[in-house]
């Protein structure tokens, strides 16, 4: 049972009148019996609400920004009127609105209360239940009770990067030819023979068709096609750190390194998916978090993006020697390998250069990293003396970063080190030279 606001009004007027009166003690004590009486009368006329039946519908996914309504619909068995308040409660992240509704329900009939949620995180977002309150029909009390109606909506990541896929497409059927251009480096299916220009690899010289012919003559290629990129997430504590603007919401603490990798991830896939490579997606730290294979390419992104929603960075270091060996049994053939992590030059010491000789020997590895745009406006304080020291720092994290994309190209990996709102097109125009280079 629960009192309502009207009741302690009641209360109040009766304690005024209970001062002036003449006898107190018998002005009391009728009082308290005649706002019991009405307060049980109100009790037991209030609708009862633990018989009421609670279903859900609506989407169950929603991408990251956009909004999305469940709709609870509420059929009132009993005999009498169900009349008051419905608070349906979700986790903070979900922004459920509007917090609590009002509830009018006839005896035998049902009504539909609807709930708009802006989800401001990725990941599962789940109902902790609805909480009715039904009050009688003097407003003195209520009945009260909640009910557990399960439902998750899944928030997607909001691949933002789509915008830049256009661009990319276009230069993509360039490569392969629809838009005629030359191309040059070694593949796997033969296109044509031409004379040799400067610059050239050597490899690609047909010395049987120079030997018929005065000038040396070069063989070349059709861009490759069919073959296997594995796009491997770093889900390890280096991810969790916060860089650029929160899209989704504008904070300017930043977005998770993580979730600039995931959208860099999905442009990449949906440019190699058309230019009819295989893709793969692995996430880990120090075991396999998420794991994708063998998807079709017109299933691939929507098995992408509902594989990666609720992929959360854990605060752990990376082992990088079991993420190799997991990379190794999962790719027995040569492919490009995309790594998503952080350049972060301790944490490539202790643990991805010692195995990178053994990554690298087998299969083409790109390692993309995000900036933070923050080091870069440091970097550019000259004012105080404070922006000073501040900016000898940066410069000195800056200087520390280049060192190591050098020493990871001296093992032979293409390295991309770009801004976050810059990593996911950078990654792309990346796999698109090694196609053009022929070196897929």
């Amino acid at each position: 049972m629960a009192l309502t606001g009207r009741t302690g009004l009641l209360a109040a007027v009766g304690a005024l009148a209970v001062l002036f009166a003449p006898q107190p003690g018998a002005a009391v004590l009728g009082l308290l019996l005649l706002l019991a009486a009405l307060v049980t009368v109100d009790l037991l006329l209030a609708g009862a609400v633990r018989p009421l039946r609670l279903e859900r519908s609506g989407e169950r996914r929603v991408r990251l920004g956009d909004s999305v309504e469940v709709v609870l619909t509420v059929e009132n068995p009993g005999r009498r009127r169900v009349r008051g308040r419905l608070r349906d409660a979700w986790s903070p992240s979900a922004r459920a609105k509007p917090r609590e509704q009002p509830l009018d329900v006839p005896a035998g009939e049902r009504r539909r209360v609807v709930t708009t949620l802006v989800p401001l995180r990725r990941g599962d977002r789940e109902s902790a239940g609805v909480t009715i309150r039904s009050v009688g029909p003097l407003g003195l009390a209520a009945r009260q009770g909640s009910h557990a109606v399960p439902w998750a909506v899944r928030v997607l990541p909001p691949f933002l990067s789509r915008t830049h896929l256009p661009a990319k497409l276009s230069r993509l059927r360039e490569l392969e030819g629809r838009n005629p251009v030359l191309i040059r480096g070694q593949g796997t299916e033969f296109d044509s023979l031409r004379e040799y220009v400067a610059g050239d690899d050597v490899r690609s010289i047909d010395w049987r068709a120079t030997a018929r012919r005065s000038d040396v003559v070069v063989r070349t290629w059709r861009p490759e096609r069919d073959r296997r990129v594995l796009i491997v997430l770093d889900t390890s504590r280096t991810s969790a750190g916060r860089v650029g603007v929160d899209p989704a919401s504008g904070d300017p603490s930043g977005w998770p390194r993580l979730d600039w990798s995931l959208d860099a991830a999905l442009l990449l896939a949906a440019l190699a998916t058309r230019a009819g490579d295989r893709v793969d997606f692995l996430a880990h730290d120090r075991a396999v978090r998420a794991w994708v294979t063998g998807a079709s390419r017109t299933e691939l992104l929507s098995v992408l993006v509902d594989t990666m929603a609720p992929i959360e960075a854990e605060l752990i270091e990376a082992d990088s020697e079991s993420m190799v060996t997991a990379i190794m049994a999962r790719a027995s053939h040569r492919c490009l390998v995309v790594l998503l992590t952080d350049l972060n030059p301790a944490a490539m010491e202790e643990g991805l250069l010692p195995v990178l000789p053994q990554l690298a020997s087998r299969h083409l590895v790109l390692l993309a990293a995000v900036s933070d745009p923050r080091v870069a406006a440091m970097a550019e304080g000259r004012e105080t003396l404070e922006q000073v020291y501040d900016a000898a720092a940066a410069e000195h994290l800056r200087g520390e970063r280049r060192r190591m994309t050098s020493r990871l190209r001296s093992h032979g990996v293409e390295v991309v080190d770009a801004l976050p709102e810059q990593l996911a097109p950078a990654l792309a125009d990346a796999y698109l030279a090694l196609k053009a280079a022929g070196r897929l």
